[in-house]
């Protein structure tokens, strides 16, 4: 049986005052309209006592906000970007707003379809990691005045506001902690090829080892998935010369290299070395700690949030392009050659 859905009309009988005033008390607006104390209490009790539910569609018909941001990821099964969605839920939160969550499984289509359907909800402002390099949906948002702001992956060459990690940097952090170590033989699985960070970060790997007058190297992969690197480690491992080290761009590709390592055998230091983009807790229980490059998340999530309710306070504010310094973490994972 279908409940009855309390409203103001109902609380208006329970305590004999109008709808008029009993909207003013429940919209915040009683101070305005100088409703006395007592009436105002014995609005709150009633509504309180009925277990009385703001109708926040109704609201937004009325004043124009729906008090929505939408967030948009890639994966939320990708451990880095469930905590990105955590951080910025969080903050979003703080300023007295929801969030909408979706999950694009890195699949432009997808993406395109989810952001015509929040649109439609009045969202009023929107964080995306775009999953591919597929711009031109975003940009008409951006360009219509909808405050936009990427986090992670973002374009290069246009001019939306986003907030990420310095990833070239960051892989050159980690293919010259391997060639300290004495690795010459070292093959690089990557994600997607399209994004942003993979770009970054191959060149950052590819970089470093030329300049180390290194040669013997490789790319493979094409996905941020556990399969991927499991798939691809299988492969290396087929190879008549192995690697004597892996560098994993995330950590979903660490896990799959770890799954196929195992079978094989293969123990990590002692016969491959593995160091792996991404921070996550689970990289300190395992058997052999795993070497990272760890991303600052908090202060990615924290700076995005910021960037867009300046823009929804200050039309005229122009956020900002910005690039944080990651830091390398270094474990066991990551053994010398002798």
């Amino acid at each position: 049986m279908a409940t009855h859905k309390v409203s103001i009309t109902d609380i208006a009988q329970k305590t004999g005052l109008s709808t008029t005033t009993v909207s003013r008390v429940l919209s915040g607006k009683a101070e305005q309209y100088r409703i006395g104390k007592k009436s105002q209490q014995k609005v709150k009790e009633a509504a309180k006592e009925m277990h009385y539910v703001p109708n926040h569609f109704a609201a937004n018909l009325r004043t124009g906000k729906s008090n929505t941001i939408a967030l948009i990821l890639p994966s939320l099964s990708n451990p880095f970007f469930a905590s990105i969605a955590s951080e910025i839920n969080a903050e979003i939160r703080r300023f007295g707003y929801i969030t909408i969550i979706s999950d694009s499984d890195e699949n432009p289509e997808i993406e395109k379809m989810e952001l015509e359907q929040l649109r439609a909800r009045n969202i009023e402002g929107l964080v995306i990691a775009p999953c591919s390099d597929h711009w031109e949906h975003i940009q008409e948002l951006y360009e219509e005045g909808l405050p936009v702001v990427c986090v992670d992956r973002y374009f290069e060459d246009l001019d939306i506001p986003y907030v990420s990690t310095d990833n070239y940097e960051g892989a050159k952090m980690a293919t010259r902690h391997l060639v300290e170590n004495g690795h010459k033989a070292i093959s690089c699985i990557q994600g997607v090829r399209s994004s942003t960070p993979n770009k970054l970060r191959v060149k950052g790997f590819t970089e470093t080892m030329n300049d180390a007058g290194l040669h013997d190297y490789s790319v493979v992969g094409d996905d941020f998935t556990v399969q991927n690197g499991y798939l691809e480690t299988k492969l290396l491992l087929q190879q008549g010369k192995r690697p004597t080290a892996l560098f994993a761009l995330s950590n979903t590709i660490a896990m799959g290299c770890m799954k196929a390592l195992k079978e094989e055998n293969i123990r990590i230091p002692d016969d491959i070395s593995l160091i792996t983009f991404d921070e996550h807790p689970y990289l300190d229980y395992l058997a052999t700690p795993l070497s990272c490059v760890a991303q600052p998340v908090s202060d990615i999530s924290k700076i995005a949030i910021k960037f867009l309710f300046a823009k929804l306070d200050n039309g005229d504010f122009k956020p900002s392009q910005v690039l944080l310094k990651p830091k390398i973490q270094i474990k066991e994972s990551v053994g010398k050659m002798r």
